[in-house]
């Protein structure tokens, strides 16, 4: 009963927030200085040729019913055509998911291998005698950085030194797997430098945590290896803060694919919304947030399941207040 209500609470909740980001998205995109038909048809467009395009795609009614209209064709898998292409908005989006897709699982497999190690090497050697700063001190700078100032100097870089790896000449994965690599490198490092730095950090006041209790100490004295030691005592009971944080950046790495797939030109879904955002291509970028928070909150659900399993003790309590 209890799992029962929980799983309704979450839906209701899910459905909740989804309707209010789409009357957000739906209210900000029209706030924008200058509409579609300005952006379409230029300044020097009349008001008869405006009012005509307007009228054409429904923009001349009042903002109330746009929305109502909009809303009810999402509810049935319809996001509207595309004002540009004058192709579905769903069909553009699958046909650009893949890139995205790939983009964000590299980055999260880069985060993941290289920020817990980082992360257990600076706890570890943050003890009195040993180091750490130069990981505390890298894991500061990727926090500090922003993703288009890198890509930017990354872009710069290579495509000016040559330096052995492709920038802006995607490769589609099934044509060829080995140069699709070689393209999607520098964007996923690019991506992952902030949620490696933050990943290194959660870990390491995780594992810092872990390593001031008792069953730890006794492990030392029992002349346990020190990665035995890691891996079955601390590992395990740190995991928790640090799962939870590769799924909410998991969400995190989405949004910042709209930055990363534009400075490196990838064909991707993050690239088309900046592109729609530019054209007031209402549609696409109704389609395109609304999408990233539906998965936003898929991840939270799924982090809570997976943090349940972890620990059973945090399942009961979410169950408890739920």
């Amino acid at each position: 009963m209890r799992l029962l209500m929980w799983w309704s609470g979450r839906a209701l909740s899910s459905v909740a927030t989804l309707l209010g980001v789409s009357v957000l998205i739906f209210a900000a995109v029209r706030l924008m200085p200058g509409g579609f038909a300005e952006t379409v048809l230029g300044p020097f467009a009349t008001a008869e040729q405006k009012a005509e395009l307007a009228a054409r795609y429904g923009l001349d009614q009042p903002v109330f019913m746009q929305y109502g209209h909009w809303l009810a064709a999402v509810t049935g898998g319809d996001f509207g055509i595309s004002m540009i292409s004058r192709q579905p908005v769903s069909t553009e989006l699958l046909a650009r998911l893949p890139v995205t897709a790939e983009l964000t699982v590299l980055a999260v497999a880069a985060s993941v291998l290289a920020g817990v190690p980082l992360g257990v090497l600076t706890a570890v050697r943050a003890r009195p005698g040993g180091g750490g700063a130069a990981g505390r001190l890298l894991s500061g700078l990727g926090v500090s950085v922003p993703e288009f100032v890198l890509g930017s100097l990354v872009v710069f870089v290579f495509s000016r030194y040559a330096l052995g790896l492709e920038v802006g000449a995607w490769v589609p994965l099934t044509q060829d797997p080995a140069a699709n690599l070689a393209t999607m490198i520098l964007p996923a490092a690019v991506l992952s430098v902030f949620s490696i730095s933050v990943t290194a950090r959660t870990t390491r006041d995780a594992v810092m945590g872990v390593l001031v209790e008792p069953y730890v100490t006794a492990a030392v004295g029992r002349g346990e290896s020190p990665w035995f030691i890691v891996r079955h005592h601390i590992l395990r009971n740190a995991a928790t803060p640090v799962v939870t944080l590769i799924g909410t950046t998991t969400a995190y790495l989405l949004g910042g694919a709209l930055i990363v797939e534009h400075v490196f030109n990838l064909p991707g879904v993050g690239s088309y919304i900046v592109q729609a955002v530019g054209r007031r291509d209402y549609a696409v970028v109704q389609a395109g947030v609304l999408l990233a928070a539906g998965v936003f909150i898929v991840m939270n659900v799924l982090i809570d399941l997976l943090v349940g399993v972890l620990d059973p003790r945090l399942g009961v309590m979410a169950g408890r207040r739920s």
